[in-house]
């Protein structure tokens, strides 16, 4: 008869079995306190490991890649902190309860820093770019068109709403006013930007492949 092999009491399992989930947390505090500390091009998974107290190998048996790791813990981090579609009653009370989730989420300097890191390091790296907007753009989009077709549901907007413009006014201008031109952003200011946000959804219309052209 064929023994099966006995596994010596309090010897751990080799390979993918023995990823501790706290080493795999420390060197995800420390691959994005290198991206905000260097960004994406400088960062290395050595210097990672360093940082995180793990040798490299550790890091290396969770991604083959810099790229690997970067679009995994981000892309988690963004799945566990998508704005929730907030259902306030009307469209406005939406919108507004979108931004204020926005600004609480970017309040860090280091989520600005990162975020625009990366935003800059995409136009050089197209595989980065497509892998980010899969990770990253595609499950926030999601949540934020939800908004809109419920409003879409209340007859608060036209069914014919061009949801794509829709997404872009709804995430675009608060991040621009965050990471690129630094401006005060108080209750006037949020007031004001939704207003206008819901302005402009309401008049958004898809462009036929027939019109005139301008």
């Amino acid at each position: 008869m064929v023994r099966t092999p006995q596994r010596r009491p309090g010897r751990e399992p080799a390979g993918a079995a023995v990823l501790r989930e706290s080493v795999t947390e420390a060197i995800a505090a420390a691959m994005f306190g290198e991206l905000a500390d260097v960004g994406y091009a400088r960062m290395s998974m050595e210097a990672v490991a360093r940082r995180a107290g793990v040798g490299k190998a550790a890091v290396y048996r969770r991604w083959p890649s810099k790229e690997a790791m970067l679009i995994d813990l981000v892309g988690g981090v963004v799945r566990r902190n998508l704005p929730e579609a907030a259902d306030t009653g009307t469209f406005a009370g939406d919108v507004r309860a979108l931004l204020e989730v926005t600004l609480e989420q970017a309040r860090h300097s280091s989520v600005i820093r990162i975020v625009l890191d990366l935003i800059a390091e995409t136009a050089r790296t197209p595989s980065l770019a497509s892998a980010l907007s899969e990770a990253v753009g595609g499950p926030r989009r999601a949540a934020v068109a939800a908004l809109v077709t419920r409003a879409v549901a209340r007859n608060e907007l036209p069914a014919d709403v061009d949801l794509e413009l829709a997404v872009d006014l709804l995430l675009a201008p608060l991040v621009f006013r965050l990471g690129f031109t630094g401006g005060p952003i108080d209750e006037g200011y949020l007031t004001r930007l939704t207003g206008s946000v819901c302005a402009a959804i309401a008049v958004a219309r898809p462009v036929s492949s027939d019109s005139p052209a301008s």
